[in-house]
C-alpha cells in the first residue's frame, strides 16, 4: 500500500480538499490486484477521497470530524471488478462477441462493439460477418491507426495500440497533458438546501442519474448507498445487460426519448426538481438534444453538475467515444503492462480501474458540491475524465510487484443478506468502506432498465 498516500493526496486536493485523513485504516493492506500499476492501491485511494467527501456533508449534520474511515483492499479490488455471485441464475456476457483487441500484422488495434450501432459501424467499415475469425481476417488487412479514423467516422469505437511516448506525442494525450484532473466551477448563490442525517448524509437528497456503463454507473451506486433518491434515465433501446446487475444497485431506473417532446417535458421537470446531476453522454451529445451546460442550468441555476468525458475536456478528441478499455489501449497503459509482463500483445489492467477510479472521484465532487450548497448556497459544476484517470498511474508506475496472488471472490468475501432483484437472488460482496457514524447501505436490489416510472421514490408536493 505504498502508493496509497501519494494517490489520495492528488485525488484530494484534485476536488479542492486536500488534507488527508488522519485517521484513515486500510485493512488486508497485503491484498493486491497482479499489474504493471498498483491498481489496488488506486481503489483503496479513490474510495477514501469519496469518504472524505461523505464526511463532509455527514459533519453538516452533526458527524465528529475525528469519525475514522476504514477501506479494506481486498475488498477494495473487488468492487472494482465485480461483487455479485447470482444464486440460480447466471449473468450475461458482459463483452459482445466480436469485441476485444485484434492484430494488424505486428501491431494491434481493439474495438469496442457493446452496443448495437457501436457494432454495427466497425462491421460496415471492415465489410465482415459478426464472426470473431471474419473480423479478425479483415482488422489485420488495415493499417490500426487508419482503422480506428474509420470506425470512429462510421460511428464506431476503436483504438490503435500506442505506447506512452505514443501517446505522449499525440496531440489528445498533449492536450490532456495540460488539464487538471478535476474542473471546477463555481455559480454563486443557490437556494439553501436541507441536511440529512449523519447516519444517512444523502437522506432526502434527488440524483439524477444520466450515465451509461460504467463509471457514472459506480458514482451513482455510492450516492444511492449513502441515502440519495436516484433516479437513472436511459433512451429506449439502451442496456447494459452484463453490468446492470452489479451497478443498478439502490437505485430507480426509467426510460425517456428526448426527441420526443411528451418526454423531453418530463425529463425537464425531474432536472428542475433535482439536486445533483451525474451525466456521463459526450459533450456534443447532451447539446445537440438542447442540454448543454448552459441549457440544464437554465433550467435548474441551483444543482450541482458532474460530468465526465472519455478522453478529456479539450483537444481533439474531447467529443469522442471512448470507454476506459479503449483508453488503456490507447493511453500507453495496455503497453506498459504488454512490457512489464513480457506479453506478446497488449497486457490491460486486471479490471476496469480507469471507470471504477474515475466513479469514486465523480462521487467526491457530488458530495463536496452538495457540502458547499449545505454551508453557503453555492451551485457548482464539476467535470473529469477516464484519460485524466489513466495519468493518475504513470507516476507510480515504476517497480510495482506483478506477482501478486490475489483469489477471486469467495464465500468470505460476501456479504449474508440475499439480495432480491430484477432477475433473480444473488450475493454481493460487503462492502469495501465504512466511516464511522455513517449507515452505507442500500434500500433496494439492483433493477433493470427501464423498470420504474420516472419519478422519484418519494415525491412531495411541488
Amino acid at each position: 500500500m505504498r502508493h496509497v498516500e501519494g494517490l489520495l493526496s492528488r485525488l484530494t486536493a484534485a476536488v479542492g480538499h486536500g488534507t488527508l485523513p488522519a485517521n484513515l485504516t486500510v485493512q488486508n493492506s497485503d491484498q493486491a490486484l497482479p499489474s504493471a500499476f498498483p491498481v489496488t492501491d488506486l481503489a483503496v485511494a479513490s474510495m477514501a477521497n469519496a469518504a472524505v467527501a461523505a464526511k463532509r456533508v455527514a459533519a453538516v449534520a452533526g458527524l465528529p470530524g475525528d469519525a475514522s474511515i476504514e477501506i479494506d483492499a481486498r475488498l477494495a479490488s473487488l468492487w472494482f471488478g465485480f461483487t455479485i455471485e447470482p444464486q440460480g441464475w447466471e449473468l450475461p456476457p458482459v463483452w459482445d462477441s466480436v469485441a476485444g483487441i485484434y492484430a494488424c500484422g505486428d501491431r494491434f488495434v481493439r474495438l469496442h462493439t457493446n452496443a448495437p450501432h457501436h457494432k454495427a459501424a466497425a462491421l460496415r467499415v471492415l465489410q465482415a460477418e459478426e464472426r470473431r475469425d471474419a473480423v479478425a481476417a479483415a482488422v489485420a488487412t488495415w493499417d490500426p491507426f487508419e482503422l480506428e479514423t474509420a470506425v470512429v467516422e462510421a460511428g464506431g469505437v476503436a483504438s490503435a495500440f500506442r505506447s506512452r511516448a505514443g501517446w505522449a506525442a499525440h496531440p489528445q494525450g498533449q492536450a490532456l497533458a495540460t488539464e487538471p484532473l478535476v474542473h471546477r466551477e463555481h455559480h454563486g448563490a443557490a437556494a439553501m438546501a436541507s441536511v440529512g442525517s449523519v447516519d444517512r448524509p444523502l437522506g432526502g437528497v434527488r440524483v439524477l442519474d444520466l450515465t451509461r456503463v460504467l463509471a457514472g454507473p459506480v458514482a451513482t451506486r455510492l450516492l444511492a448507498g449513502l441515502g440519495a433518491d436516484v433516479l437513472r434515465i436511459d433512451p429506449p433501446v439502451w442496456s447494459e445487460a452484463g453490468v446492470a446487475a452489479e451497478v443498478n444497485l439502490g437505485k430507480r431506473c426509467a426510460r425517456l426519448d428526448l426527441r420526443d417532446d411528451a418526454d423531453r417535458a418530463v425529463f425537464e421537470q425531474r432536472l428542475a426538481e433535482a439536486d445533483i446531476v451525474v451525466h456521463g453522454y459526450r459533450r456534443d451529445a447532451l447539446a445537440g438534444l438542447g442540454y448543454d451546460d448552459k441549457a440544464r442550468r437554465a433550467i435548474n441555476p441551483h444543482i450541482v453538475d458532474v460530468s465526465l468525458n472519455a478522453w478529456g475536456h479539450t483537444g481533439p478528441w474531447r467529443d469522442r467515444r471512448g470507454f476506459d478499455s479503449i483508453v488503456q489501449i490507447a493511453a500507453g497503459v495496455a503497453h506498459r503492462g504488454m512490457t512489464d509482463f513480457g506479453s506478446e500483445e497488449p497486457h490491460p489492467l486486471p479490471v476496469q480501474a480507469l471507470d471504477h477510479a474515475t466513479g469514486y472521484t465523480l462521487a467526491a465532487c457530488a458530495l463536496h458540491g452538495w457540502a458547499e450548497r449545505l454551508e453557503s448556497g453555492t451551485a457548482s459544476t464539476w467535470k473529469t475524465s477516464l484519460a485524466a484517470h489513466a495519468e493518475l498511474l504513470w507516476p507510480v508506475a515504476d517497480g510495482f510487484d506483478l506477482e501478486h496472488d490475489f483469489a477471486p471472490l469467495g464465500a468470505s468475501d460476501l456479504a449474508p443478506e440475499v439480495e432480491s432483484t430484477t432477475w433473480g437472488p444473488l450475493l454481493r460482496a460487503r462492502p469495501p468502506l465504512s466511516i464511522a457514524g455513517v449507515d452505507l447501505r442500500w434500500v433496494s436490489g439492483s433493477v433493470d432498465h427501464g423498470t420504474s416510472p420516472a419519478s422519484w421514490a418519494q415525491r412531495s408536493t411541488d
